[in-house]
């Protein structure tokens, strides 16, 4: 149905505008006049000739799901009914894109559908996990619980994905800070030096020879160097979009010497928080496996979460194949084991999540307290390195005069 946009003022004389959803003017300019509005002006809203391209579109972000949840838990808690709370969200919602996914799945829940099977029908908002748990919690009539779950579970992530950003921003700024300083010293400072050397008429020392060579590279060829690198960059992306690529390139992250050990931890915590509220949710551990594998992130983990699910099939317990997969410590194998035989493997693996959180929190800080010092070194060295190149045959013409 069309919207129409309104605007007026109320009983108390006060300037009110709005939105209205009708069939045609005269049902907008009935439904106005329900609010009370005296000498309402409506017109149909223009049409974003964006609309239908998605690149222009804003993204569903997490904060905007977090805040849908929560919002429809309280709704549904409070007695309200599914649809007239799906349609307050989607009235309120600022997010065009997700106001356009609201409303379809509206649509299809007055249609008759349940609303988890309406929501697989939007997969770029809304997850497998996510569906998931809101089948588990209408089949269950838990719906309001799981949805506040849910939302402890996504504001966590959040938070993970958040400290592993902020440990990566220091090094990464530096780093392209540093590129740029390297390529202003190479085109425009080395080249002065040049010519004045070449007037000493004499053989220049080999560090000084290194870098004004350097200097001549980057000046004659830096439109080559800039393709060369995007080339690379789509070569890495291309071998990664690939099975094998994936899984070499993963199974090389999770080995490197720091940095691997902090995504195991946060692969460790993301797998056991994932797991555990869907199994408290009711969801069967096998389709919970299944969903946990797909959202890893990890080629690497995502085989052995799957090898996992194979086993249990066959009837074995959950500990014996995540051991043998070696992607697990010891720990999390033997915590998952005990709380397996005491039948409380949800509220285990959610201690065992909570524990890993602490332990990426206190591994984030050493990160960064280990990479503020070596940045600070590789910069100013190479940045000393190329002064003392550059004044090396001044302190020879020096010595010699």
């Amino acid at each position: 149905m069309p919207v129409y946009i309104w605007k007026g003022k109320n009983s108390y004389g006060e300037k009110r505008k709005g939105e209205v959803e009708a069939v045609d003017l005269a049902a907008a300019l009935s439904q106005v006049k329900r609010f009370r509005i005296t000498d309402p002006v409506i017109k149909e809203k223009p049409k974003d000739l964006l609309e239908n391209i998605p690149i222009f579109q804003p993204r569903v972000t997490g904060k905007d799901l977090v805040v849908f949840t929560r919002q429809l838990s309280t709704m549904i808690n409070a007695g309200l009914p599914l649809v007239q709370g799906l349609e307050i969200l989607e009235k309120q919602q600022s997010n065009p894109t997700f106001k356009k996914s609201l409303k379809e799945i509206r649509q299809d829940v007055e249609a008759g559908a349940t609303m988890a099977d309406a929501m697989r029908k939007q997969p770029k908002v809304f997850d497998n996990l996510f569906t998931n748990m809101i089948e588990a919690g209408e089949t269950g009539g838990i719906l309001d619980t799981i949805l506040t779950r849910l939302a402890i579970f996504m504001e966590k992530a959040m938070a993970l994905k958040k400290k592993i950003k902020g440990a990566l921003t220091y090094p990464t700024v530096v780093l392209c800070i540093s590129i740029l300083i390297l390529a202003v010293i190479l085109i425009f400072v080395v080249p002065v030096f040049d010519s004045m050397f070449k007037s000493f008429g004499r053989s220049l020392p080999l560090p000084t020879l290194i870098v004004v060579s350097a200097s001549d590279i980057v000046k004659t060829y830096w439109f080559y160097l800039i393709i060369a690198f995007f080339l690379l960059a789509l070569s890495v992306k291309r071998i990664y979009g690939t099975e094998r690529g994936q899984k070499f390139i993963d199974r090389a992250i999770l080995q490197a010497p720091i940095i691997g050990m902090l995504l195991r931890k946060v692969a460790v915590a993301k797998f056991t928080r994932t797991l555990s509220t869907m199994l408290s949710a009711g969801v069967p551990i096998l389709e919970a496996l299944q969903v946990v594998a797909k959202t890893s992130g990890n080629k690497v983990i995502e085989e052995a979460v799957y090898r996992v699910g194979d086993a249990i099939s066959e009837g074995r317990p959950i500990a014996d194949p995540l051991e043998e997969t070696g992607v697990f410590p010891n720990m999390v194998v033997q915590m998952i084991n005990v709380g397996e035989s005491v039948g409380a493997l949800d509220s285990m693996l959610e201690k065992i999540a909570d524990f890993y959180d602490e332990e990426v929190d206190q591994a984030v800080e050493n990160l960064t307290a280990m990479i503020e010092p070596f940045m600070m070194v590789f910069l100013g060295g190479m940045i000393g390195g190329i002064v003392v190149a550059m004044y090396l045959p001044i302190f020879q013409i020096g010595s010699l005069m």
